[in-house]
């Protein structure tokens, strides 16, 4: 499958384009209205998606990842990006809202246990939100593992991953003065939120092309712009939960709690050339997880669009229907 999947796009994999049969906007509280919506079959089995970012937003191609048969698919943009209002927005917005916004979501949607599918941050959110509340999980996928450690954020901010990438890394720090180059992350804060709007969309493009242009095997070199309104939201988002360690009590605390869900079922799909979140944090997972199995991919980075990537996805939630 690995090989074929080489050859292909990832769409090629997927089922057809669908679109919702509802959609809504939750008030959530302190003044968050989150975008929610279901596709596939109302009756089918429950699975919800956590995007990645934080601050990326959900997109029709992660309908297609499910059987629509066989699916109740639930998708929603977490606070502050995508459709969910207000835009950008990092008051009242923290790691342990977005789990309190997810259970109101099941609970709004009368569903019992769900199973949760997130790549990237997503599968950070999706392993904080079952430690937490691991009754209402019946099974766990996950691709490109993020535990939100701050070696991981060394890596990726502190020169790790820019000496496979000097050309790209070099016109992200560039924009900071050598002064403030020891805290990168803290250094773009300032600028992401300034105050002056320009400032902030010009920081926002620079941050959020530093990751786009590494998410995949297949890039060679820097990356288009993304568009102002959502680079702003994702980069602001993103810088301001790891700018707090992602609220969690201690650095390590996912992989040190994973024995609150070790009875729980899950599927781990890491692409082996993933420069944004590298293979050691889904083998750690792994090893720590009687219940899981990990599934390396050969010629694959970080993004959900590779093609090797979205084949095993397919095939692990294909697998999952008859049990």
């Amino acid at each position: 499958m690995d090989r074929a999947a080489g050859q292909k796009s990832a769409a090629a994999y997927l089922y057809p384009r669908i679109d919702p049969f509802d959609q809504r906007m939750l008030a959530v509280g302190d003044g968050h209205r989150v975008y929610v919506e279901q596709c596939g079959n109302p009756e089918g089995i429950p699975v919800v998606v956590f995007h990645g970012g934080p601050g990326g937003g959900c997109s029709p191609s992660m309908r297609r990842y499910f059987d629509p048969q066989v699916y109740r698919v639930v998708l929603f943009d977490q606070r502050g990006c995508g459709r969910s209002r207000p835009h950008a927005s990092v008051k009242n917005n923290t790691t342990w809202d977005l789990v309190a916004d997810i259970e109101l979501i099941r609970e709004a949607l009368g569903i019992d246990r769900w199973m949760i599918f997130g790549g990237s941050w997503g599968a950070t959110l999706a392993l904080i939100y079952a430690q937490a509340h691991p009754d209402a999980v019946r099974h766990i996928i996950l691709r490109g593992v993020f535990l939100m450690t701050q070696a991981e954020l060394d890596w990726f901010y502190a020169g790790g991953a820019g000496r496979f990438w000097p050309d790209v890394w070099q016109r992200f720090v560039s924009l900071i003065p050598e002064d403030e180059r020891g805290d990168l992350i803290a250094a773009y804060n300032r600028r992401l939120f300034s105050g002056d709007m320009l400032t902030e969309t010009k920081y926002a493009r620079a941050w959020s092309s530093w990751e786009n242009t590494l998410a995949s095997i297949d890039n060679d070199g820097p990356g288009g712009d993304s568009p102002a309104d959502y680079a702003r939201a994702f980069a602001r988002l993103e810088n301001h939960y790891f700018t707090h360690a992602g609220w969690l009590d201690y650095d390590g605390q996912i992989l040190a709690e994973m024995n609150k869900i070790a009875h729980l079922p899950g599927h781990i799909v890491q692409g082996r050339y993933d420069m944004i979140c590298p293979p050691t944090s889904a083998h750690a997972i792994h090893k720590a997880w009687p219940g899981s199995t990990l599934k390396i991919v050969p010629r694959a980075g970080h993004a959900l669009s590779e093609p090797g990537i979205s084949a095993a996805l397919v095939g692990i939630m294909d697998e999952l229907r008859a049990r």
